[in-house]
């Protein structure tokens, strides 16, 4: 492994060097509303949709007309196009945008700035940004990263600290978090903190605890789950955290695309068990439509420790930009 880490990288120092060229010369575009990036410094998941969600809910709850933008990971329109659960797969548009789309008005576009023209011009107030920490195109009132505080076997969130393919990160460490205004590190409900030494080192900005909780019970009786995201095992450890009775967890890639030959085999085995099926909301609207009726779909929040610090962080965003309506006004 260090040796194909140190033949990796020159390539991670093109990497880097590219992600900072592109950020430092990039004009960002001003859509004319507040935007609110919630972004991270790795590869892969950790938790960024659940935040947003969060985000929008506190928002939307002090009657900010507030619409969410994503790239549509996985989905096959460019746009920008309003998500519409009725007529859109998530083969369409991605499965994040599928899902939140039944929450908020979504918008999904591979040229962000287009995207967020389009959100404003429809009418909104705030503009939640899903990723882009690393994209200059379009102008961030807010800065957030998101961090997974839940580690297992050891492993540290940002790896050795090198950068991608050498390692898990975007760009540096130092590099990323500078330009944050805050970071989220997210936690499952039953952790009691977060670990000294990652505080230590996010230190530098304001930081925020957010809890992974379940929206609802799991389903009851034997429960055969499946999950196909950044870290599925995590999604099995929350199961039984939560109390469901598991009788087995078949992990899959991130977005997986799910067959109905993968279903059968899993439906066979949950035979097996007599046990029901039951998988993630983001899993669950990549259903094919005729399988959605048979697994269930467990819902989880995003839950902040301290909700009125990030209410008054808000608050100051909003009045400060002549663009935004006042956060309950």
């Amino acid at each position: 492994m260090p040796v194909t880490r140190a033949l990796l990288t020159p390539a991670a120092w093109i990497w880097a060097a590219a992600t900072a060229r592109r950020i430092a010369r990039t004009a960002a575009a001003d859509p004319g509303v507040p935007v609110i990036c919630v972004g991270n410094l790795t590869v892969g998941g950790v938790g960024k949709t659940p935040i947003v969600r969060a985000l929008a809910e506190r928002l939307a709850a002090q009657g900010v007309e507030v619409h969410l933008l994503s790239r549509g990971y996985g989905g096959r329109l460019e746009g920008p196009v309003q998500v519409d659960p009725q007529r859109h797969a998530g083969a369409d548009v991605g499965d994040e945008p599928l899902m939140l789309a039944r929450d908020f008005p979504v918008w999904v576009a591979r040229d962000r700035a287009a995207g967020a023209r389009a959100a404003a011009a429809a009418g909104a107030q705030v503009i939640v940004m899903d990723d882009g920490h690393q994209n200059p195109s379009v102008a961030k009132t807010l800065s957030l990263v998101v961090v997974d505080g839940e580690t297992r076997g050891g492993e540290w969130p940002f790896g050795d600290g090198r950068v991608f393919p050498a390692g898990p990160m975007r760009e540096p460490l130092a590099v990323g978090l500078a330009r944050a205004d805050a970071s989220i590190v997210l936690l499952p409900a039953d952790l009691a903190g977060v670990d000294a030494e990652l505080a230590a080192q996010l230190a530098a900005r304001p930081l925020w605890v957010a809890r992974l909780q379940a929206a609802a019970p799991p389903p009851s009786g034997p429960q055969l789950g499946f999950a196909g995201v950044g870290k599925p095992w995590k999604v099995e450890r929350a199961l039984r955290a939560a109390g469901c009775d598991l009788a087995d967890f078949a992990p899959f890639s991130d977005h997986f695309a799910y067959d109905d030959a993968t279903l059968r085999a899993l439906a066979a085995r949950a035979e097996q068990f007599a046990a029901g099926l039951v998988t993630t909301e983001k899993d669950w609207v990549r259903l094919p439509p005729a399988w959605r009726e048979r697994v269930a779909a467990w819902p989880v929040r995003a839950v902040f420790d301290a909700p009125e610090a990030l209410d008054a962080l808000l608050v100051r965003l909003l009045d400060a930009d002549p663009a935004a309506t006042r956060l309950g006004g």
